[in-house]
């Protein structure tokens, strides 16, 4: 939290070595907070054709805008099962310790 209100983090993690390898704050949960991440990954990575990108159900993945991204990449998209945190522990794990060590009662000046 910070005094103008909440920002939302939206991350992209290599499961290989669970780096954190794009990132976007912004202060709505928008699909292009997302792309951002995604694209920052993407520019910083340059992987090959068909990789792997994970994400859970959140409207912004599952937008025709993040589609198309992800296919321009040449990459291809999977979701979690519905209401199964656990196809997606890496990221959700990564939340967790960020909240708990950085996040709770704790408040940014911006």
């Amino acid at each position: 939290m910070t005094p103008e209100g909440w920002l939302y983090l939206a991350v992209v993690i290599d499961l290989f070595n669970r780096a954190v390898i794009g990132w976007s704050i912004k202060p709505r949960m928008t699909t292009d907070l997302v792309l951002d991440a995604l694209s920052m990954a993407w520019f910083r990575r340059r992987p090959g054709p068909g990789v792997l990108f994970h994400s859970d159900r959140g409207s912004q993945y599952a937008s025709h805008a993040y589609q198309v991204r992800l296919a321009a990449y040449g990459m291809r998209g999977s979701m979690s099962r519905k209401g199964n945190c656990w196809d997606n522990e890496p990221t959700e794990s990564f939340f967790n310790g960020l909240e708990n060590e950085r996040v709770h009662g704790v408040s940014y000046a911006t």
